[in-house]
């Protein structure tokens, strides 16, 4: 592509104002704005995917977080996956497909210390946003540095069919976990966690209260809890902890968008049974990454770990993807295609 073919505009959606309980259409719009000049360093990059995940909930409020609200009037931003279209940064060329964090727009100015270059030949464009991305770099943090999974331990996922819950199912039941239980909010996504994510055990949390399917999936207790979901969930493994029990917590979707969230109602169990809640924040811990590609591409080259992607196409149906996502509609990854 020579320079006179190059865009200089770009479509970006945009937070108008801070939604109160579910984001709607007014709380955000599609804008076309002025691409700046190509500055030293920069790459001009052409999206090709991009992700819509949990936490963009939270930045959408002004609410103190581990993470930047995004500003009222400023585009949005998130993980995405693009070619590179002009570079300005050494061992970048146009060509180059790259990761960077200006996804929720078509084209991005991007600058090279924050991008990283990925083979297509080598993964699917999209695995780079999920299985291989932040999203199983979540599950994989979560178990090895702060569940510290040991042999035969029980282990409970909550939202195990989601884009991190399916992941962190199979690497826990990789890692020697002896048992692993998912809750999913559906019947053929308990099939799915079954049949092929390797789960041993799996119920419908619409079902029936979570703490009863999970006293009958886990009657001597859990020792771990990877928690994507919160609410009852959170309180239903609070009560089922054996001695000595991990709590990871790695997203609350269930009260992203209450205004006002109440907590379990039965933390004195933690210290019955001296258990710890954990959290943590994935850019802290990044020194794990070179173990992640290791053994999770070595498992994902010799079949032993699967994943699924959710893809909604078209920049105009990233808020109806994300919506999507939100109300539990995807299995696995929630993409969206350019």
């Amino acid at each position: 592509m020579t320079e006179q073919t190059l865009p200089t505009t770009a479509h970006a959606w945009h937070l108008d104002t801070r939604p109160e309980g579910w984001p709607t259409a007014s709380n955000l719009s599609l804008r076309e704005v002025e691409l700046p000049a190509l500055g030293p360093g920069q790459l001009l990059v052409a999206n090709e995917f991009l992700s819509v995940d949990p936490y963009m909930r939270g930045r959408m409020s002004d609410k103190k977080s581990y993470i930047e609200p995004y500003e009222v009037g400023a585009p949005l931003d998130g993980p995405a996956v693009g070619r590179v279209l002009a570079s300005n940064a050494d061992g970048f060329a146009p060509g180059d497909h790259v990761v960077h964090f200006l996804g929720w727009r078509d084209h991005s100015i991007v600058d090279a210390a924050t991008a990283q270059k990925v083979d297509p030949n080598l993964a699917p464009l999209p695995a780079y946003l999920g299985v291989l991305g932040v999203t199983g770099l979540t599950a994989y943090i979560g178990l090895e540095r702060f569940a510290k999974i040991k042999e035969g331990d029980t282990v409970f996922v909550s939202g195990a069919a989601g884009a991190v819950g399916s992941i962190a199912g199979q690497i826990a039941k990789l890692k020697g976990a002896g048992q692993v239980i998912g809750s999913a909010g559906s019947d053929e996504k308990v099939k799915l966690l079954v049949e092929e994510y390797g789960y041993d055990t799996a119920f419908n949390y619409k079902n029936g209260p979570v703490a009863d399917q999970l006293a009958e999936a886990a009657p001597d207790g859990i020792d771990v809890f990877f928690d994507n979901v919160g609410g009852e969930h959170l309180e239903a493994a609070i009560g089922a902890l054996k001695l000595h029990a991990r709590i990871v917590l790695s997203g609350m979707v269930s009260q992203y968008n209450d205004e006002k969230v109440v907590g379990p109602r039965n933390l004195w169990n933690l210290s019955v049974t001296r258990s710890d809640i954990l959290s943590f924040m994935v850019g802290e811990e990044l020194d794990l990454q070179p173990d992640f590609v290791r053994e999770v591409g070595g498992w994902l080259a010799t079949g032993k770990l699967h994943y699924r992607e959710t893809v909604r196409e078209g920049l105009d149906n990233t808020l109806d993807a994300f919506l999507a996502m939100m109300r539990g509609e995807n299995v696995g990854k929630m993409i969206v295609k350019l």
